[in-house]
Parts: C-alpha cells; sequence; structure tokens
C-alpha cells in the first residue's frame, strides 16, 4: 500500500472518530435552542432536580470527550506503519487504582450531593411527616389509581373522606390547584405503571399492593402532560393524561360543581 494511501486511511479513520465526540457535543449546545431539552420546569423543586441532571452531565460529558480524545490519538498514533517488534504489555496496577478510584470519588459526590433534594421529595412529605407514618396536618387532596389503561383520580369529600357519596372521581384528567403543596396517595389497581409530569420533574413508580405518597407544587397554571413512564402492556403507548394547575377559586369551582353534579340527572342547565 503505498504511503500517500495510507496516510489518507489515517486521516479518514481519525477524522470519523473525532466527529463522533464533535457532533455529541454540538448537540448539546444547541439542544435548547433546537427544542430538544427538557420542557419548562413549573415546579417548586424542579430547579434541584435539574441542577442534579446537569451536575451528572457534565461529569459524563468531561469524561465522554476525554475518552473520545484518548481514542482518537490512539487511531492516529497506532495507525502508521511500524516495522518495529511489537512489545507485550501486561497492563498497569496503577492505571486500574486510578480508573477505578476516580469514578468510586465521582459516585460518592454524587450521591452526597442529591440528599437534600431526595429527602425534599422522596422521604419528607409538604407536612413533614414520612411515608411510613400517619398523614397529619396536610391530609391528601386526591387519590390516583393507574391501570391499564388509565388515570383514575378520586377527590375527597368536604370533610376529606374518600369513602362517601361526595367523592368526586375524574379519567384522564387531574385538576389541581397553583401554590399549593399537593400530595396524593398513588396506587396500581394491576400492574407497573410510573406516574410522571416531565414539567413537574416528578417520576414515582405505581406499585401493586402499595399505597405510596407523592407531593409537588405548581407555581404556574396550565394544563401539562401526565404519561406513564413504564411498559405495561400492548395499550401503554395511550396511557396519558392532563394535569390541570387553576387558580385557587377556580378550582374551588370547579370542585363544588363536580359534586354537585353527582346529584344532576343530566337535566340542569
Amino acid at each position: 500500500m503505498s504511503t500517500l494511501k495510507t496516510f489518507l486511511l489515517r486521516v479518514a479513520a481519525s477524522l470519523l472518530f473525532l466527529a463522533v465526540p464533535v457532533l455529541g457535543v454540538w448537540t448539546f449546545v444547541t439542544a435548547e435552542a433546537n427544542g430538544w431539552w427538557f420542557p419548562l420546569n413549573v415546579s417548586s423543586y424542579g430547579g434541584e432536580i435539574d441542577y442534579l441532571f446537569d451536575l451528572i452531565l457534565w461529569m459524563v460529558a468531561i469524561t465522554f470527550v476525554l475518552t473520545e480524545g484518548a481514542l482518537v490519538w490512539l487511531v492516529w498514533r497506532f495507525s502508521r506503519p511500524d516495522s518495529s517488534r511489537a512489545v507485550f504489555s501486561h497492563g498497569s496496577h496503577k492505571l486500574e487504582m486510578i480508573w477505578t478510584a476516580v469514578p468510586a470519588l465521582l459516585l460518592v459526590f454524587i450521591a452526597f450531593s442529591q440528599m437534600e433534594a431526595w429527602s425534599k421529595v422522596k422521604i419528607a412529605m409538604p407536612d413533614g411527616t414520612r411515608p411510613d407514618e400517619p398523614y397529619t396536618v396536610e391530609k391528601p387532596l386526591a387519590e390516583v389509581y393507574a391501570s391499564q389503561f388509565d388515570w383514575r383520580f378520586r377527590y375527597p369529600d368536604a370533610e376529606g373522606n374518600f369513602e362517601g357519596a361526595d367523592v368526586v372521581e375524574s379519567a384522564y384528567d387531574f385538576y389541581v390547584p397553583v401554590n399549593t403543596k399537593v400530595l396524593v396517595r398513588l396506587r396500581s389497581r394491576d400492574v407497573l405503571h410510573s406516574f410522571f409530569i416531565p414539567q413537574f420533574r416528578l417520576k414515582q413508580d405505581a406499585v401493586p399492593g402499595m399505597e405510596i405518597p407523592v407531593w409537588f407544587k405548581a407555581e404556574e397554571t396550565g394544563s401539562y402532560e401526565l404519561i406513564c413512564a413504564e411498559l405495561c402492556g400492548w395499550g401503554h403507548y395511550k396511557m396519558a393524561g392532563k394535569i390541570h394547575v387553576l387558580p385557587e377559586d377556580e378550582y374551588e369551582a370547579w370542585l363544588a360543581n363536580a359534586r354537585t353534579a353527582l346529584y344532576s340527572n343530566g337535566s340542569e342547565d
């Protein structure tokens, strides 16, 4: 093979491997402008979730660029013709210790960085209680039932009871007040589902046989997507709903009208 042809092949191979980190970095740099990034955060704790994501993303991005850079250099360096005798290497214990210790330290750093956010979102409820303790200060706003393939929401009566004639139930559409810490009880009626609201940065599995407390505080009114993020069967694709965040007075009016409709025969104006 001619020297020129060998050189061109080395250049082509190196450029091909170099395109991977270049395109990868370009994709993330332009993601927000192109609409490829996260949806708008409207949750009180969404900023903390985004911070953790960005922290891990930067760690992975730096590691990715360094690794790909080393790969490009190795392809270029060792693809040239070399008539010298090959040298056997058994490896380096020092290098193995370094690439084991560095990821371990990064994982420890992530573990400590996420403790406050995890405690706020998953361990302590809005009223200060823990999931395994009774709800004392703030009663659940609703019960959320996941099943193949829909979402059902049950609202308590005026006394906060979920068993009675004035319990309102809605399918697919969940109504909540804005700027209010909303506590719900999440359940599954059949298989494993996942309660996922991207704009709230909230994702919680609904496990059969378990009642899981979930809370959020939406800070902007509007309608937001609710989807199932766990493959739950053939109809998983259509298991979607809406979270309607309303001003407090509009929410109270909606709930009152829904309770009135329970006793309506459909003939009222």
